[in-house]
């Protein structure tokens, strides 16, 4: 006589859980315009599209305080960065429209980008956070954002080179 099992993997009848939604839902990454910020884009967009999570992509506009004693309008050159950024968003995803499919808000923010991304994080629940690496070398001794992310713990992060 054999004994029927149940497999350790499959779902219990009641329990909850249902295939397919254990991955995460929102994943957030941090755009800025940089080389890495556009792999880490598109390295999120490929773990959004696999998990069916929905991608949350941030641009922070960052405050620029001495410039503004100098006269330069800093905040209407960060808001066409911001605007310049959404229009190449939505023509890299217009290319690729038929082969990839993944849900994805485009947002902005002014302040620090830690600050903001850790907040934007909060707000949004995000499963996970993605970053591009620091392309600058002064990071190495003050820290990158990257690095200030992973060091909070309060999300898992992925840092793309």
């Amino acid at each position: 006589m054999t004994e029927e099992r149940t497999p350790e993997w499959a779902p219990i009848a009641g329990s909850g859980f249902e295939l397919g939604t254990d991955g995460p839902r929102v994943i957030l990454v941090g755009l800025d315009g940089s080389d890495s910020s556009w792999r880490a884009t598109a390295y999120a967009a490929g773990a959004a599209r696999r998990q069916h999570a929905q991608l949350a992509l941030l641009y922070v506009q960052p405050l620029l305080t001495m410039a503004g004693a100098y006269g330069v309008d800093v905040r209407s050159v960060t808001e066409d960065v911001a605007q310049d950024l959404a229009q190449e968003l939505r023509q890299r995803t217009d290319e690729v429209r038929d082969v990839f499919a993944v849900p994805w808000t485009f947002l902005t923010r002014r302040g620090d980008p830690y600050a903001e991304l850790a907040r934007a994080a909060d707000e949004l629940k995000a499963d996970a956070v993605m970053v591009g690496a620091s392309e600058r070398t002064g990071h190495r001794i003050v820290g990158s954002v990257a690095v200030r992310l992973v060091k909070a713990g309060r999300w898992p992060v992925t840092v793309v080179p």
